[in-house]
């Protein structure tokens, strides 16, 4: 059993993404690799299953495809990618819950991406009754006004974190802006892309085997930086623990996590959770092995 720090920190952490590159699973295979995460020894990192709204026809088509028994338990939480201004993806979520009971999954999380700020009162008028909805959000752009918009709204941000090229992923201090001013404002976050290794490092940016390989950020980098800005950490130590790529800096006790020297509590790491909700991810497999041989080192 993982330890309650741990389950504090990375419960339902994954949001599971395999559709999306660099994996680019086809709807058979993601949905299959989502099934059995959901069986495997790491469930209890596994989240939502990330799916565009224009697919959700043909999620539900592999649904039907699948054994009673996968899709037995607790309906499957569903993220559904909606895109900005469409209500024919607002209809597609509508269908698709109509059926929930059925097909054993419901869309209770949209995620967006608004091209201004009058898409975030769209998205709260139109996607509110859905359940979470995630309104991403350029780093580099004007935040304060952004996540005021957010927090009034009652809605969610996110952060994309990465990509398939060097180009798409944000510099540190850009991330630690963004966090720092999602905590400022009181706003509940996601983070998305190039975080499907735990530490920092070079990693290929694709599963090619001649992909070329840039610094990637790490999951735990992110989560735990965002525990010490709401611990009242400065931007630059926040920064640091964003950077930091040395496993031994990595300290797991049943009631603390340490991480490059600062230490936090299980009850600061809930708080962290409450702030960073989940991330999005490609691959359960990595992200889950990882934390798993760092653990058992």
């Amino acid at each position: 059993m993982p330890r309650p720090s741990t389950t504090a920190l990375l419960a339902g952490v994954v949001d599971y993404a395999g559709l999306f590159p660099p994996a680019g699973l086809s709807m058979a295979d993601a949905v299959a690799e989502y099934g059995r995460a959901r069986r495997g020894p790491s469930a209890w990192m596994l989240g939502r299953f990330v799916v565009p709204a224009a697919r959700l026809a043909d999620f539900a088509a592999a649904l039907l495809l699948r054994p009673a028994t996968e899709l037995a338990g607790e309906p499957w939480a569903v993220s559904a990618i909606v895109r900005d201004g469409s209500t024919n993806d607002v209809a597609a979520i509508t269908e698709f819950n109509g059926q929930a009971s059925s097909q054993g999954a419901r869309v209770d999380s949209v995620e967006a991406k608004p091209q201004a700020l009058d898409g975030i009162d769209w998205l709260a008028d139109t996607c509110g009754a859905i359940g979470e909805v995630y309104v991403e959000l350029a780093p580099d752009g004007d935040l304060d006004a952004a996540l005021a918009r957010v927090a009034g709204r009652g809605l969610r941000a996110k952060i994309r974190t990465g990509g398939v090229t060097a180009e798409a992923f944000p510099a540190p201090a850009a991330i630690i802006g963004f966090i720092a001013a999602a905590v400022r404002h009181g706003v509940v976050f996601k983070a998305t892309a190039g975080l499907h290794h735990a530490l920092r490092g070079a990693y290929r940016l694709t599963y090619a085997s001649d992909a070329a390989s840039a610094p990637m950020y790490g999951y735990l980098n992110v989560l735990l930086a965002t525990a010490a800005l709401q611990a009242g950490a400065s931007a630059a130590d926040a920064e640091t623990l964003l950077t930091l790529a040395d496993p031994a800096a990595l300290v797991l006790h049943d009631g603390t996590v340490t991480w490059g020297g600062h230490e936090f509590t299980v009850s600061q790491l809930h708080a962290t959770r409450a702030r960073l909700v989940s991330f999005g991810s490609c691959s359960f497999t990595e992200p889950a092995g990882e934390f798993d041989a760092l653990a058992t080192r």
